[in-house]
């Protein structure tokens, strides 16, 4: 988490890291917890095809993605989200506390940037980042936006 702060800092985009004592593992925890809509909470999926690996942050509210459509998106015949072995190996965190801020390419959720903050991972399920949406392009190699 380090690494991030630093990556954070160098960037100069305005953030918050809030520790918290237990886990917040969904969309609907971290409204509760925060007090914020669930469409300002930005989960972080991970999606494998035959082209590799890619991140997809969205919007809390979305719901269900439609897998099939992103594939069309990303030009991949088969994308499907990678299991949680795959998770942890692929960016050092377990499923549900994965960054905001990664190496992977990146899908983004426009639907974050109605918003003037989201809260996403930190790769630490004990914290999490707040941070202002248009920041997750400087910070990411973003590839495509889901509508």
């Amino acid at each position: 988490m380090d690494n991030l702060r630093t990556i954070l800092q160098e960037s100069g985009v305005q953030f918050e890291m809030i520790h918290h004592e237990k886990p917040i593992r969904t969309a609907l925890e971290g409204a509760d917890y925060f007090g914020i809509e669930t469409g300002q909470t930005a989960p972080t999926l991970v999606l494998k095809s035959e082209k590799g690996y890619f991140a997809m942050i969205v919007s809390g509210s979305r719901g269900r993605v439609n897998l099939e459509e992103v594939s069309g998106i990303l030009g991949c015949n088969q994308l499907k989200m990678a299991t949680p072995k795959e998770v942890q190996q692929i960016t050092g965190c377990t499923v549900g506390s994965v960054s905001i801020v990664l190496s992977l390419p990146c899908i983004v959720d426009r639907g974050l940037f109605r918003y003037p903050f989201i809260y996403g991972g930190t790769g630490e399920p004990t914290s999490t980042l707040k941070i202002v949406p248009n920041a997750l392009e400087k910070l990411n190699q973003v590839v495509a936006f889901l509508d």
